[in-house]
């Protein structure tokens, strides 16, 4: 469908002449730099450091979270993490279940767990389930497991993760046994202990790490996490918000030689909930009554690595990985009102008693080859895959298979002169077999039809291209135009028409990155990155009544890091424009799923290597547009967050670590936009980690 036809011809007119104008001149550029090949040694500089670096080098809108970040925002979930990255909002976000991850307006949405346009991969392990209505979880897990976090935004660099990844991608990798060993053989354990005040939050992590080689290494992680229902801004009680959560992590790596290595990871997160809300996104039982709930996430990945250093051609990896969530839950008798209606009481107590799960087995093989054509060098990245995603048969959430093959390619081309140009490629077929569903009811006094036997198969070549050119000031400039293609899902396969159908997305981007060293003293760092996006799915099928999104906006990161240890952070993410085409009527409206304006700043100091002090404020700008959930509008709001984290330089005291928080100093009531739930008030946190 193309609802406006001006609109796509300016789209595609900008993002030619931005592509255009970066090819025409990259050769002058890369001329200028010609001359200053030479270099010299400056010797040791003690540089500034920000709580979080800005991805310059890249024209993806990509945001990494390192370990030190992770400790010092001791956060509950993982959600509560990466919200700090701009462009992505939460569903929620203080529990692991009921909530999710929304990136530049899609993932989550407070209906479903997730729209399956934001991938989230543990390990090389892709996880999480489809359309869940009320109870889907995104991401379940513990954020003790894990040392680093990398969230992609938008399309053009997430083709080698899968296809349909409108709003992004996030990857999170896990702790090694290196990580506390230092990289020497011998033993190393890790405790962490933690306390949060509103509604006594506690958490522990205790970590096991065996190095026997230098080439062989085991960790093993234990991490629990208990929370009670927790209060708002008011001192109200936010319903539905209790939870205890056991998480587990196995890990081992081994060296081989030179060449070959091997990684083997394991994870699990479960919880047990006993006469709850089936509706997780809620604060109170409703018509669906209550259920007991058991959900269970888990993760096994096996990584072989092949990297021969006598030759640049191969650097190869096979990478088998299988994640699986169960929901089981049964239904609490007497707790829904419709219980004794003849027509909706067997629904509802069928929905509580569903056993949901869901198995992702994917099996990749990649390369990353490295070499010269010409003037020309190459960084190509290149692989196939097989994915099949089992899902059981539930009430209202139709069971089958959905097996897939997929082929990837990416290729780095660097001009020299800091000219880069990236295409990527990825073709992906998916047939889809369905249990029999009964056939529509025919006219009156007719039989129905026989059942109807789901096995389609569809297909897709999707593409994009980035081009990035750095000049010698340290100035950059980039741009990239994709479309992909979000293949049916076993969840439409009782919908004849969208099992059929893909949700195309075509999205470009342009911008510019900017960091030096020395502004105002020799060691200052200041890093820039500003990013303008538009994205327009067509042929939707996940948000009923709904054919078309257009969604477009700016993001910024920033940081100024003083040679004195004096930091400052700033990231946004502003909603240029966001609109909505109906199926039906053609009435084009706001996306009511859209995130609102918002930005935050931090302001810290280092103090060495003792402390580091830190101040956060987050604003979320005022909307006029109503939840469709909720009926509230996205009022605006101010945060304030202290952060202190205290490294005793004693020998009594060493490899210890102490951290304080305070986040919503100002208990401020409120709910964002896109959450069924008020937010946390104002909570005191506090965690103390050692080594041994």
């Amino acid at each position: 469908m193309s609802s406006h036809p001006v609109k796509r011809f300016r789209r595609s007119l900008v993002s030619a002449a931005v592509i255009t104008a970066l090819t025409a001149t990259a050769p002058a550029m890369a001329q200028d730099t010609e001359d200053n090949q030479d270099g010299e040694f400056l010797g040791t500089l003690t540089l500034g450091t920000s709580k979080r670096a800005v991805q310059t080098d890249t024209a993806e809108a990509k945001t990494i979270i390192e370990q030190g970040e992770i400790d010092d925002r001791q956060a509950n979930t993982i959600g509560e993490l990466i919200d700090s990255v701009p462009g992505v909002t939460l569903v929620n976000g203080s529990t692991p279940t009921g909530s999710g991850i929304n990136i530049r307006g899609f993932g989550a949405n407070g209906t479903f767990g997730t729209d399956q346009k934001v991938a989230i991969i543990i390990d090389g392990a892709t996880t999480g389930g489809e359309e869940l209505y009320r109870i889907g979880s995104q991401l379940f897990t513990d954020p003790y497991l894990y040392k680093n976090v990398e969230v992609i935004r938008g399309t053009v660099g997430s083709f080698e993760y899968g296809a349909g990844l409108v709003g992004g991608t996030v990857k999170l990798e896990t702790k090694d046994a290196s990580d506390f060993t230092g990289g020497k053989p011998g033993f190393a354990f890790g405790a962490t202990a933690g306390y949060f005040n509103n509604r006594d939050v506690y958490n522990t992590s205790l970590t096991a790490a065996y190095q026997a080689t230098e080439n062989v290494e085991l960790l093993a992680n234990f991490s629990y996490r208990e929370q009670m229902n927790q209060q708002d801004g008011d001192g109200n009680f936010i319903g539905n918000s209790a939870f205890d959560l056991p998480s587990y992590l196995l890990k081992a790596r081994v060296q081989f030689d030179d060449s070959q290595s091997l990684m083997v990871s394991f994870t699990q997160s479960e919880t047990s909930e006993r006469d709850v809300p089936y509706d997780t996104f809620f604060t109170s039982t409703d018509a669906f009554g209550n259920v007991d709930r058991d959900t269970t996430s888990q993760t096994i990945s096996a990584i072989y690595g092949y990297d021969p250093y006598d030759s640049d051609l191969i650097n190869f990896e096979v990478a088998l990985t299988y994640a699986n969530q169960e929901i089981e839950g049964t239904y609490v008798p007497g707790s829904s009102p419709l219980e004794t209606n003849p027509f909706f009481g067997p629904v509802v107590i069928a929905l509580g008693d569903a056993n949901h799960q869901f198995e992702t087995t994917r099996f990749t093989v990649r390369n990353e080859a490295l070499f010269e054509s010409s003037a020309l060098s190459h960084r190509l990245r290149a692989g196939v895959e097989y994915i099949r995603r089992d899902r059981a048969d539930e009430q209202a959430a139709p069971g089958g298979t959905d097996n897939r093959y997929a082929i990837f390619l990416i290729d780095e081309i660097n001009f020299g002169g800091g000219f880069t140009f990236t295409p990527a490629l990825r073709y992906e077929s998916s047939n889809i077999e369905a249990d029999p569903f009964a056939a529509p009811a025919g006219p009156p006094g007719t039989p129905p039809g026989p059942p109807v036997t789901v096995d389609v198969t569809n297909d897709a070549l999707m593409g994009g291209a980035s081009l990035r050119y750095e000049f010698e000031n340290g100035l950059s400039i980039f741009g990239s135009i994709a479309r992909t293609e979000l293949l049916p899902i076993i969840d439409d396969a009782e919908n004849q028409q969208f099992i059929r159908q893909s949700e195309v997305g075509d999205t470009w981007e342009f911008g510019f990155a900017y960091n030096t060293v020395g502004l105002f003293s020799a060691n200052d760092v200041l890093a820039l990155k500003l990013n303008y996006y538009d994205t327009e799915l067509d042929d939707v099928t996940t948000y009923s009544g709904i054919d078309e999104v257009d969604i477009s906006g700016y993001e910024i990161e920033a940081s100024l890091a003083f040679e004195g240890g004096t930091y400052i952070d700033l990231n946004g993410a502003f909603i240029a424009d966001n609109e909505t085409v109906a199926i039906d009527t053609g009435d084009v409206a706001e996306f009511d799923r859209a995130p609102v304006d918002n930005f935050r700043l931090t302001i810290g100091h280092r103090f060495g290597k003792t402390a580091d002090l830190s101040y956060e404020a987050i604003v979320s700008l005022d909307d006029d547009r109503e939840s469709p959930l909720t009926g509230l509008s996205g009022d605006s709001f101010t945060l304030h967050n202290l952060r202190l984290t205290y490294i005793p330089q004693l020998d009594v005291l060493a490899n210890t670590s102490i951290r304080l928080g305070v986040e919503n100093l100002a208990d401020k009531q409120y709910q964002p936009l896109l959450s069924t739930r008020p937010a946390v008030g104002r909570n005191f946190k506090f965690t103390m980690s050692a080594m041994f």
